[in-house]
């Protein structure tokens, strides 16, 4: 099994497949490196090196009790590139992924990066504020926070609903897909399936977005209910300098799995020299 050794000592599994310009792909809350299935074998097959890994605390990566910060999440980031020794790469961040993403560009001031992607991303932020009008109610996410401590399994079940889209024109998966979705979230540790509702609910990523000094593919479908385009994917898209934004009309959330070959042609066509 892969695995890199961050630097508070918490191994990430990490998949490394193909030659070529790197491309590293972050998943989403609640799933692991496997929800870039589609795209990582696409990618590959098209002559670039797809990094996967699984996020501390999901998927076949270690559990910690703590460290759900994005601060340390993008550290993580920094030292699987690092340990493989990335350069001119490409980060990819889905949903929660986004976070990281943009916090290492600022953080670790975007090394070794040439590009980046945000998809369905949950920067520049997702909390209701003054400051944030279109935002998502603290409410919300006290609420998903109970619903998985008193039945995790069944909240998840549901999320995924929605997450996919189920029931809209743009949206819909097999119900064997979003069981596989359920599956993997179901392999992730309690406390950072909790935890992290906190970290992509409550960081404000505004000060993270003046950091994008690269070229940035902004994707959101703006049918999304769970992270929605007025509240993160219009605001990044006007807040990156060098951006190539791309709406998909009444698309929902889950954009890798509903909208996968839209999604691998853009992504394609952003990775060409």
């Amino acid at each position: 099994m892969p695995m890199i050794e961050t630097r508070d000592g918490t191994r990430l599994y990490v998949n490394d497949w193909g030659q070529g310009q790197p491309v590293v792909l972050i998943h989403g809350w609640p799933l692991d490196a496997d929800s870039w299935e589609y795209q990582s074998v696409k990618l590959a097959e098209a002559g670039f090196r797809v990094v996967a890994y699984d996020r501390r605390g999901f998927g076949r990566s270690d559990q910690p009790f703590a460290g759900y910060d994005y601060d340390t999440l993008s550290d993580d980031l920094a030292d699987v590139i690092a340990a493989l020794d990335l350069k001119d790469a490409v980060i990819a961040g889905f949903s929660m992924g986004g976070g990281e993403v943009s916090r290492y560009m600022s953080r670790h001031a975007g090394q070794n990066v040439a590009k980046a992607m945000l998809i369905s991303s949950v920067a520049p932020g997702m909390e209701k504020s003054d400051d944030n009008p279109d935002g998502v109610d603290p409410s919300v996410f006290a609420g998903m926070k109970a619903g998985l401590r008193d039945d995790r399994q069944g909240f998840l079940q549901d999320f995924f609903k929605d997450f996919t889209g189920e029931g809209t024109d743009e949206g819909g998966v097999s119900d064997a897909a979003r069981h596989w979705m359920w599956g993997m979230a179901m392999m992730g540790s309690p406390k950072a399936t909790i935890d992290c509702v906190t970290a992509f609910g409550t960081t404000d990523f505004r000060a993270d977005m003046a950091h994008f000094k690269v070229p940035t593919l902004v994707v959101h479908g703006d049918g999304d209910k769970i992270v929605p385009i007025n509240t993160a994917g219009a605001r990044a898209a006007d807040m990156i300098a060098n951006v190539t934004y791309k709406v998909y009309a009444g698309a929902p959330h889950a954009l890798t799995a509903t909208h996968k070959d839209q999604l691998v042609d853009d992504m394609l066509a952003f990775l060409k020299p």
